[in-house]
């Protein structure tokens, strides 16, 4: 038997201002698609904005439903639309804002393993890292790529 360590690094940022403007312009997008979320039965409202190789920014939030697993997160609502959108075009960097009743949680809300694969696979598509910003209110997490949030992915392709 071998013990194994695993390590994660991280920047984390105490304001939005210790940002670099692209991605101070990406948090605020999510921030601003989170005010696009419907979430009635959570009441946690999350936005999410992706800023892609060719510089646009596509933007999702969660979308809750009766029929419940019906809706969708914020992430892959934003990954679906920007992968049917500009198909092809990598994805470089995605800002996650969430919390109760619109607001922000004092530390990251962080995106569920289905999320988390679904970047991978599109990280996966794109051929180069996705860069991940989590945005709380106290705090700001800044990851270089999905392996970071997700390691050992599950890759089949």
């Amino acid at each position: 038997m071998t013990n194994r360590k695993l390590e994660i690094n991280y920047k984390e940022y105490s304001s939005i201002e210790e940002l670099e403007p692209r991605d101070r312009e990406l948090v605020q997008a999510a921030f601003q698609a989170q005010k696009t979320s419907y979430a009635p039965y959570s009441h946690f409202n999350v936005g999410a904005a992706i800023r892609m190789e060719n510089g646009v920014i596509v933007k999702g939030s969660n979308q809750e439903n009766a029929a419940s697993p019906s809706g969708l997160c914020a992430e892959r609502t934003a990954m679906f639309a920007a992968g049917a959108t500009y198909p092809g075009v990598p994805m470089l960097c995605m800002a996650i804002a969430g919390g109760p009743e619109f607001s922000l949680c004092d530390s990251p809300a962080t995106p569920c393993g289905a999320c988390r694969q679904v970047m991978a696979e599109y990280q996966k598509i794109g051929k180069k890292p996705m860069e991940i910003i989590l945005m709380g209110n106290n705090k700001i997490w800044k990851f270089d790529k999905v392996e970071d949030v997700l390691p050992f992915i599950f890759d089949s392709i």
